[in-house]
């Protein structure tokens, strides 16, 4: 996780500005008081004892920031054992969603992806052509189409998500204990993360 840290720079001092008292425009500049001298918030800051305001990244910031390098990493490291070009992340999804709520409408699988209907209607043809996805009549209403997985979906889908087991069963070896019990006692609160997303 990487977290950036903006400092405070001391503004530029403006000279001879219009209205500012002890500054008339086209003269020099008055000498302050001794009694008064001129500080910036920052001088200000240091003279109370005060520490610059410094911004720190937000924790939606910064666990967005992890879910993004951990999903590029696993799509890196996954072409090695596994021909990810034959299996784009978005048919992926779309596997996934039959799997578990199989038989769907595309309307139903659009909506539950939250994508445009024919964006859905031209992902699932590839899926038809390449034998993973099956279109069937409603019973109830003949005019109405209803997807469910393929044996050859199912399959194609489980060793995705074996190749991804392995190579996070690989990484997670790699961490000090201390770090694996970090991350498996995190794991229910990004579940319920995950439902509140799934909320909005």
């Amino acid at each position: 996780m990487t977290a950036m840290a903006e400092g405070v720079s001391r503004p530029p001092q403006r000279l001879g500005a219009p209205g500012v008292q002890g500054a008339p425009l086209g003269g020099a500049p008055e000498a302050v008081a001794a009694d008064q001298p001129a500080t910036s918030d920052l001088d200000q800051q240091r003279v109370a004892g005060a520490a610059p305001a410094v911004r720190a990244p937000s924790d939606a910031r910064t666990l967005t920031e992890v879910v993004t390098r951990l999903r590029r990493a696993l799509r890196t490291s996954i072409r090695t054992d596994y021909p990810w070009e034959s299996l784009p992340m978005a048919q992926v999804e779309l596997l996934q969603t039959l799997a578990e709520r199989s038989p769907m409408r595309v309307g139903e699988l659009a909506s539950s992806q939250r994508l445009a209907p024919n964006t859905v209607s031209g992902l699932v043809s590839q899926l038809i052509e390449a034998g993973l996805v099956e279109r069937n009549g409603d019973p109830a209403d003949r005019r109405v189409a209803r997807l469910t997985l393929t044996s050859a979906g199912r399959e194609q889908l489980a060793a995705w998500q074996r190749a991804h087991e392995r190579r996070i069963g690989t990484a997670l070896g790699k961490l000090a204990e201390r770090d694996r019990d970090a991350v498996r006692r995190a794991l229910p609160a990004l579940d319920h993360l995950v439902d509140h997303l799934l909320d909005h």
